[in-house]
């Protein structure tokens, strides 16, 4: 089975949709404005991944520069489809985004996810990959639903 983590092509876009519509995070259609500016400027500091397997994408992660800091990347999107769920892809997934970010020099990685119930496997997942959660902003996506905050360190 031929595996390979690579940058985002525009030929991947709608295999990524259907990564994000299995993985029920967000309606797939909002991924073209998401991704529009990293096809369109060659300079984007943006960072898009996936992995394939058998030459199919089945994994996505974006993350960006925090703006106004110095070598702080916030991580947007990791979705990985859910006929490959469970079978260690997004630790992959984040080991490979974590490298890149120290070879080029990042200082932090900053995820922030849903307070709901249904994301508790979701923190989870970050904690087991050494991250610490950092903050709760309460009730930030809507009445009920807090923002938690985790941090790594990268250097």
């Amino acid at each position: 089975m031929k595996q390979e983590i690579r940058k985002v092509n525009k030929q991947d876009v709608q295999a990524l949709k259907e990564v994000i519509d299995s993985a029920e995070l967000f309606p797939s259609e909002l991924l073209d404005d998401m991704i529009s500016d990293y096809f369109n400027n060659p300079s984007s500091p943006h960072i898009w991944l996936t992995k394939e397997v058998n030459d199919q994408p089945v994994a996505v992660v974006y993350c960006a520069p925090e703006y106004m800091t110095e070598g702080t990347y916030n991580l947007y999107l990791i979705a990985i489809h859910a006929k490959h769920q469970g079978q260690g892809i997004g630790g992959e997934m984040m080991h490979y985004l974590e490298e890149l970010l120290r070879q080029q020099g990042q200082r932090i990685l900053l995820v922030e996810t849903s307070g709901n119930a249904d994301f508790e496997l979701t923190r989870k997942f970050y904690l087991q990959h050494n991250y610490t959660q950092e903050a709760i902003i309460r009730e930030f996506y809507q009445k009920g639903e807090d923002k938690v905050v985790f941090w790594k360190k990268l250097n």
